[in-house]
């Protein structure tokens, strides 16, 4: 069907915007499930969400603020169940050589989006962002609230997430001969710990409501993150996050950021996109290098290595690595130490790139 007469069928269909949203989003999720790629439950909103932005027009459908700001906190309390004391302890044991790795990556990765700024491949400091490391998710929060294009960010960000799942599968193959990390069950209605979700849904909107109150920049990530780690470290919260209450998290995120494309932002990236993935395919050729470094010199197993210093993915790179004859808690520790530390360095870093480019904050 051509592009046209698909716009008009979804501009003149009976169905309700949103009824018509939520069923593309569920059918590309079901779809990108299926091929075992990562991130579906909010890659699949963003894609439908764009989709039926060119189709009907931008601004025909909004997210409310409230529930949009309950869904980005609760990506901070995601993030703070993966800060365990078990992590922890093992990046305190060698904390010399995490520092050393972390700050590697986050160098190369900001020397990266340097290069994208000057060039001026993406505007003001969305390169930046993009560029960055850390948990796709949070990164595309952070940016919006300082500044840059969260959907050229969310183009980067879940590309680099693509790429890099691939490439740690088919390196997890072939250097251990193993079958790959496969994702888990999708169980949309696990067992509930009732109390421990109460509580988890009140602090998610406490947590909202002071970032909110107090306008703290990317305070919808950093205020439960800070709040769900300290609890949890000290045994007072049990942080419960039920697939489908994370879906639907996922989806307001992902209908936000896709809602708001037009065809101008599309063909950016369309132009864009040559140079973003030869600096992502880039990135991933400086990990592996630091990589090889880390096995030669510090006698950590190729895989663990590889694992340990793959630029993003984090959920991805876990699957894998459970999946594996690898040291999961050096894997896991190392990719959230480069997360905690890219997310509150990134808007200082953000904004250093942005003097020292020249070039001002300004929308495409």
């Amino acid at each position: 069907m051509p592009l046209y007469d698909a716009s008009r069928v979804l501009r003149y269909t009976n169905l309700p915007r949103w009824a018509l949203l939520l069923s593309i989003s569920t059918l590309l999720v079901v779809g990108l499930e299926m091929l075992g790629l990562p991130a579906s439950l909010l890659i699949g909103p963003m894609v439908a969400a764009i989709i039926l932005a060119l189709s009907i027009g931008q601004g025909s459908l909004r997210v409310p603020r409230w529930p949009l700001l309950f869904g980005q906190a609760l990506v901070g309390f995601l993030m703070a169940r993966a800060i365990t004391v078990d992590i922890l302890k093992t990046m305190a044991t060698d904390a010399p050589l995490f520092l050393a790795m972390i700050l590697s990556v986050i160098v190369a990765a900001a020397g990266l989006g340097w290069l994208l700024t000057r060039w001026q491949v993406l505007p003001g400091t969305t390169a930046v962002w993009g560029s960055s490391p850390g948990a796709a998710s949070a990164m595309v929060i952070m940016s919006e609230a300082y500044g840059a294009d969260a959907r050229l960010v969310a183009f980067m960000q879940y590309l680099r997430v693509v790429f890099v799942a691939v490439a740690a599968s088919v390196v997890s193959r072939l250097w251990v001969a193993a079958d790959g990390g496969k994702p888990p069950a999708f169980i949309l209605f696990p067992p509930v710990d009732w109390q421990a979700l109460g509580a988890t849904i009140a602090l998610t909107c406490l947590s909202a409501y002071v970032a909110v109150r107090l306008r703290i920049q990317g305070g919808t990530i950093t205020v439960p993150l800070l709040l769900g780690s300290l609890l949890q470290g000290f045994g007072l919260l049990t942080i419960e996050l039920p697939l489908w209450l994370l879906a639907i998290s996922y989806a307001l995120i992902g209908w936000n950021i896709g809602l708001r494309f037009t065809r101008g932002i599309v063909m950016h990236a369309a132009r864009a996109l040559p140079r973003v993935a030869a600096s992502i395919l880039l990135l991933m050729s400086i990990c592996g290098c630091m990589a090889f470094a880390l096995h030669k010199f510090a006698g950590v197993d190729p895989l663990t290595a590889y694992l340990a210093t793959s630029p993003g993915g984090a959920d991805s790179v876990a699957i894998i690595a459970a999946s594996s004859d690898v040291d999961v808690p050096f894997v896991m520790a190392m990719q959230t130490g480069r997360f905690l530390v890219i997310l509150f360095t990134g808007p200082m870093l953000a904004r250093f790139i942005a003097r020292r480019s020249g070039i001002a904050e300004k929308p495409v």
